[in-house]
């Protein structure tokens, strides 16, 4: 009797608890009980799949960062052709922009009739005495011949060939230019120096100088045209017991720069050195 009163209590029992279970489970409340209860289960399972990620990501990054860096260097490559383009157009606005200015001086002095050249070698000397065209004798060029530039006197053709020719500058100790001083009023010599600066000479105590004064070409001499600028007058001076003042000439063409000029060829120099006595200064 007593055996089958607790199995009854069991069976009552069992049935209990499966009746609160499914009112749990209708109420909602049984879902968030096991939730929680599966809480830990679910952080193990996210941190082990982040730790594989992890190790993945470990394995194909290499394949990326090559990747990164072959557009990297594609992108550099792209770039630099890039900025070679610019320089090289600069160089031909540039280029442009010289002889634009030298057909300008041309224009303005059709008195005389020229040809255009490009600077292909210069004198490796700091001090600059020559530079080299690539015009020669086949294009008309001759001994003697005036080079100039838009803003002023450069030199002689010293020497030729058939497709080149060397011209003397005006800084070269070989080079002297008559010229005139057009405040002064006064005529003398821009002489060059083995240290390629170019000073006044041959100009009397008597004549006012002063600084800035223009220098230009005076005709006399049969080297030169007139009235082509050469420089600036600076500062002038005369040693104890010379019969000459002097002075230093700040000449307007940068010869470290020349790129293009142009050749008179109408102009047939007269050489009257035999015909001048020695000048002692």
């Amino acid at each position: 009797m007593k055996s089958n009163s607790s199995r009854n209590l069991q069976i009552m029992t069992i049935g209990l608890i499966v009746v609160g279970v499914l009112v749990l489970s209708l109420s909602g409340f049984l879902g968030e009980v096991v939730g929680r209860a599966l809480d830990p289960v679910v952080g193990a399972q996210s941190w082990i799949a982040t730790r594989f990620q992890a190790v993945v990501d470990f394995f194909t990054a290499p394949r990326d960062v090559a990747s990164l860096t072959a557009k990297n260097t594609q992108l550099e490559n792209e770039v630099s052709q890039l900025q070679s383009q610019i320089i090289q157009l600069k160089q031909q606005l540039s280029e442009s922009e010289v002889l634009y200015s030298l057909l300008d001086f041309a224009r303005e002095r059709p008195e005389n009739k020229y040809v255009a050249a490009s600077v292909i070698g210069r004198d490796p000397s700091p001090f600059l005495h020559y530079v080299i065209i690539d015009h020669g004798s086949d294009d008309g060029i001759q001994y003697g011949m005036p080079v100039v530039t838009q803003q002023g006197l450069v030199g002689r053709v010293d020497a030729v060939t058939a497709g080149a020719a060397r011209v003397q500058l005006i800084t070269d100790p070989g080079s002297a230019v008559n010229i005139r001083l057009e405040k002064a009023g006064v005529e003398g010599q821009a002489v060059g120096s083995v240290t390629g600066d170019i000073s006044l000479a041959m100009v009397g105590l008597s004549a006012e100088l002063s600084a800035d004064d223009l220098v230009l070409t005076s005709g006399l001499g049969g080297d030169y045209p007139a009235d082509i600028l050469v420089g600036q007058l600076l500062t002038p001076s005369h040693e104890l017991n010379s019969l000459f003042q002097s002075a230093a000439i700040q000449p307007v063409v940068d010869f470290s720069k020349l790129r293009a000029v142009l050749i008179i060829t109408n102009f047939t120099p007269v050489d009257i050195a035999p015909l001048t006595p020695a000048t002692t200064q």
